[in-house]
């Protein structure tokens, strides 16, 4: 089970090994709870995968209410939450909110990653899951690639022994929060009406829903033009769909050029419209 849209290279692991792809809505405020009780009642699942701080693509972050009723609808079940949270640590606004692991216990696998807050390039994450399961991971892991590599481990390692994250986390922080609101601020303006966007509480993305009919692969073309690119949403959905809808990224350029951007970005929507 994933959502409904869902992290494209999620789809693209996961469907190396030719699973059954069953995707559950995704609402402002996390994955619909009824949807992923009837999908769990109808088919044998062994994964549910959510990404539940900051969305990739759409921004938004599951409530803790909502991450409760999840707990409720997956406890007693035989199948494993698969908590990809790469962005917690980047939450510029808004109030923290617990893990899943707070909630399910050692039903939930977390996934965590240096990548967005020490070096990108280093391609270094970590899991936080029960014994038994981190046994099979590492195996896997083993069979994969040996290891990740020592020299990246050593520089993450002494980069931290060195440097005061917690101080380095503000600074990301607060780059984020300007690019967001600068990001907001110029779709409000530049996009016409009729196109709704999400409006996130931290992360590196935003999601652009288009009116129905407008397609965003064609609007890619449009935009190129433009000399601006963006990522369309159909990537994003395992099962089809999502075709007026695209993911921008605010946390690459500086405010200049993403005021720049959504400019060029909205007279590409708005010659489509018209």
């Amino acid at each position: 089970i994933v959502e409904r849209p869902t992290y494209l290279a999620a789809i693209q692991s996961f469907g190396m090994f030719e699973p059954q792809f069953l995707s559950v809505p995704l609402h402002h405020d996390g994955m619909d709870a009824d949807a992923l009780d009837r999908a769990l009642s109808e088919h044998q699942v062994k994964l549910v995968y959510a990404v539940t701080n900051f969305q990739n693509p759409t921004g938004i972050t599951y409530s803790s209410s909502k991450r409760q009723e999840i707990a409720d609808v997956l406890k007693d079940r035989n199948v494993a939450l698969i908590d990809d949270n790469p962005y917690s640590d980047l939450r510029f606004m808004g109030e923290e909110v617990a893990p899943m692991k707070a909630f399910l216990g050692d039903q939930a696998i977390m996934l965590g990653s240096f990548s967005k807050l020490v070096s990108p390039g280093f391609r270094l994450g970590w899991i936080c899951a029960r014994e038994e399961i981190m046994e099979k991971l590492i195996v896997a892991k083993q069979a994969a690639d040996l290891h990740s590599s020592c020299f990246a481990q050593r520089v993450v390692h002494q980069y931290l022994v060195d440097n005061d994250i917690n101080s380095h986390i503000e600074k990301i922080r607060a780059a984020y929060r300007r690019q967001r609101d600068t990001m907001v601020e110029a779709i409000e303006e530049s996009f016409p009406a009729g196109v709704e966007h999400t409006r996130p509480e931290g992360g590196m993305f935003l999601w652009v829903t288009l009116p129905e009919g407008i397609s965003s692969l064609e609007l890619f073309g449009r935009a190129i033009k433009e000399n601006v690119a963006f990522v369309p949403g159909q990537a994003f959905f395992a099962n089809g769909g999502g075709e007026n809808t695209m993911r921008l990224n605010f946390s690459n350029s500086d405010e200049e050029r993403i005021v720049e951007g959504i400019a060029r970005l909205g007279r590409a929507i708005n010659s489509m419209m018209s």
